[in-house]
């Protein structure tokens, strides 16, 4: 018997066309630019973008308080990170897998995030769901990290 994975959702709206935002969020210049939680930068290495493609990227601790959390749980400074595309709808929905295998002493299993861009007056509703991870304290660093993704989002789709 298989259980469906419990999900978590956050959701943002913008003062940007869902058109906008898919370009941020299906990009290599796009991605690059807001992806990464503060005190982190993220470089696209690969990017495929259709289901079945992937996109491949290194992330990097360059904050200090970053830094130090990384080294102080012993996780390395940079991990380079694959999602596998399962659907692409241009402008209006998004999922990938991500394969969680960067995390000490579990054993590497994949979760979904997926992605809707929602029109509304003056701009997109975003919402985004993910599979809750192995743990609660993985599950609330994973929420952590994309509400800070999405208000680092917010901040770019503000200044076009």
């Amino acid at each position: 018997m298989t259980t469906e994975p419990r999900k978590a959702t956050i959701e943002q709206d913008y003062p940007a066309t869902p058109e906008r935002v898919w370009e941020l969020w299906t990009t290599a210049s796009g991605i690059e630019r807001w992806w990464a939680p503060d005190g982190f930068e993220v470089r696209v290495d690969h990017l495929d973008l259709r289901p079945g493609g992937t996109l491949t990227y290194t992330m990097t601790a360059t904050g200090p308080d970053q830094v130090a959390f990384m080294e102080g749980a012993g996780l390395p400074l940079s991990t380079t990170s694959t999602k596998t595309f399962t659907i692409v709808e241009p402008h209006s929905r998004l999922a990938y897998t991500t394969l969680a295998d960067f995390i000490p002493g579990v054993t590497p299993y994949e979760f979904l995030t997926e992605v809707e861009l929602t029109p509304r007056d003056g701009g997109v509703h975003v919402t985004m769901t993910v599979d809750e991870m192995h743990d609660e304290e993985w599950t609330q660093r994973l929420v952590g990290g994309r509400q800070n993704e999405l208000a680092n989002l917010g901040k770019l789709v503000g200044q076009s």
